[in-house]
């Protein structure tokens, strides 16, 4: 009896002390959440969604500035009579001037660059006559000053410095029909073979001349130049796909870009055309850097323009009502998709409510019908279906759900998205723009557990 009982002891014992073993090292394990979001994958990422919050603040950044110089239109007024200044684009730094124009031959679509100082003197010519620079709109000086970039092709009517070869890489060619916004597009992380491992060469050219042997293209590619007008070249060479939008990193390191194929690119425009709209160009979002490396980061073709961090490390795209992140440093980039669909419909549900008691109270206080015709009214204004607990609502029922439209991202931790009505026509009293909304994304990292 007494070695029964003392083995029950013996056994319970042992079971007690393994129990304080585990606990121990269950109790040495601690959640530890990085103090930065610059190095936390997209995928290691949390974030709360906050509904029609406030504009976001507006930047103190310094950007460039598109008042006309005086000093360059002088120089035009005075020297360069056959010559049209269009625009003038100072830098951040407000040291250079790039002057856009065009000659009178010139088609409308096709432009001139030339770099100027600010005091109006003439450094660089950046476009040889056989170059011809599309998408004014979106030539930009790099944050820090030293680089500018644009889109140009060759101009028409002229071959010197075609390129050899003619059609887009595999990955652009099987990529003429966009898959649908919410596929799953995490295997997407290859570089182009073409121009991944050396920057294309430097040009350089007499002052005051511009460089003779830049490689052109039939479509629109993403060009450079430094702070001086020199080392033009073509950062981007994919014949067949147009780049029609790019933005520069904040550390002035790479840019994001939208490019289309060159078919995509007429259908939709031909689709554009045939509903009586504004033309609005949809693309894939690509990262390129200064050295010629490309990356695509989606197969989905999407209208809204990509952003940056602050911290340059990662890059935000909008497909319908689903945001991406995408990693823009580090040996193994990931991304991550945040759909946001339920949320919207939920906010949109409450907006409409809140704008139809708005509109509920106007027009009780200026109608002046009798009390019970009052109460009628309000009675079936307030009717709605029964709804089950845990259902969504309707989305055909929700003026205010409407896709994201725009993105701004103001913090490492926080992204602004706005969602609304948006109708371009080429009658300008067909267009529409309504329930405009902001949204936002909280960021913070997912914590990692650490034993001893």
């Amino acid at each position: 009896m007494f070695q029964r009982n003392f083995g029950k002891f013996l056994l319970f014992t042992l079971l007690l002390a393994a129990f304080g073993c585990g606990r121990a090292v269950f109790d040495n394990k601690q959640m530890v959440a990085p103090q930065t979001l610059r190095d936390v994958p997209a995928l290691r990422l949390n974030y709360r969604f906050e509904s029609d919050v406030p504009a976001p603040p507006a930047t103190n950044e310094t950007v460039q500035s598109e008042e006309r110089n005086a000093a360059v239109q002088s120089d035009f007024d005075q020297n360069r009579l056959q010559e049209l200044l269009d625009k003038t684009i100072t830098s951040p730094n407000k040291q250079r001037v790039l002057a856009v124009y065009h000659k009178v031959e010139d088609l409308p679509s096709e432009f001139r660059l030339d770099m100027y100082s600010a005091d109006g003197k003439l450094l660089r010519k950046i476009t040889h006559d056989g170059m011809a620079v599309h998408f004014p709109e979106t030539i930009v000086w790099s944050p820090d000053s030293s680089n500018v970039a644009f889109v140009a092709m060759v101009r028409v009517g002229q071959t010197n410095g075609e390129p050899t070869q003619s059609e887009p890489n595999q990955t652009e060619k099987d990529a003429n029909t966009a898959p649908s916004p919410e596929a799953n597009a995490n295997t997407e992380l290859t570089t182009n073979s073409e121009n991944t491992n050396t920057a294309p060469p430097a040009n350089t050219a007499p002052e005051g001349e511009a460089p003779k042997a830049i490689l052109t293209f039939r479509t629109e590619q993403i060009y450079t130049a430094d702070a001086n007008g020199n080392d033009v070249k073509p950062l981007t060479q994919n014949e067949g796909l147009i780049y029609f939008y790019f933005v520069w990193s904040p550390d002035s390191s790479m840019l994001v870009s939208l490019a289309a194929t060159y078919q995509e690119w007429n259908f939709l425009k031909y689709q554009a055309d045939g509903k009586g709209e504004l033309f609005i160009p949809m693309g894939r979002p690509r990262l390129v850097e200064k050295n010629g490396r490309e990356r695509r980061l989606d197969d989905n073709l999407t209208a809204v323009h990509p952003v940056w961090s602050p911290d340059s490390a990662k890059i935000a795209a909008a497909f319908n009502t689903q945001t991406r992140i995408y990693d823009a440093i580090g040996d193994a980039p990931t991304q991550a998709a945040i759909p946001l669909r339920n949320q919207l419909l939920i906010s949109s549900k409450a907006f409409d409510e809140q704008l139809q008691k708005q509109e509920q109270g106007n027009a009780n206080i200026e109608a002046n019908t009798e009390p019970n015709a009052n109460a009628n009214a309000n009675q079936a204004a307030n009717v709605t279906p029964n709804q089950p607990l845990g259902t969504l609502p309707d989305e055909s029922t929700l003026v205010s759900f409407n896709p994201i439209i725009n993105l701004e991202w103001t913090q490492d931790s926080m992204l602004y998205l706005q969602t609304g009505y948006i109708k371009q026509m080429k009658n300008e009293t067909d267009s529409a723009r309504s329930y405009l909304r902001w949204h936002r994304l909280i960021f913070s990292p997912q914590a990692v557990a650490l034993g001893n």
